[in-house]
């Protein structure tokens, strides 16, 4: 088993306040390009979210759960999962806002309309 001494030596050396800081500036214009990109997708996602909701008639105050639906099946396709384990990963989602009280109808025309993902 390696030297736990050894080892807080080497953290200690590595995490300096200076180091960090060298470190996050080198990396600061690529994050903050990533942080734009992602906020630019996630806005227009929940536009069309809203869309869709409102082709559906729901009302406005019941907008929050339905977006946070949509959040989630936005995480889903950014971890690059397609197919069938897609259609199941979303279904299953699907299901659990409906038990939550949301109307499936709605849930699964964000998740065709936004998302292009089909039932399985």
């Amino acid at each position: 088993m390696p030297d736990p001494t050894r080892r807080i030596e080497a953290w200690r050396a590595k995490a300096t306040p200076d180091r960090t800081r060298e470190t996050l500036a080198a990396r600061h214009a690529a994050m903050q390009q990533r942080y734009e990109v992602a906020m630019t997708a996630l806005c227009t996602m929940e536009g069309q979210v809203k869309q869709v909701l409102n082709d559906q008639g729901v009302h406005t105050t019941l907008y929050v759960p339905y977006l946070n639906y949509g959040r989630q099946l936005w995480k889903l396709t950014g971890q690059e999962i397609s197919g069938e384990s897609a259609q199941l990963a979303a279904q299953v989602l699907l299901d659990k806002w409906a038990a939550r009280g949301l109307n499936p109808v709605a849930l699964a025309a964000i998740r065709s309309g936004v998302f292009n993902i089909d039932a399985p």
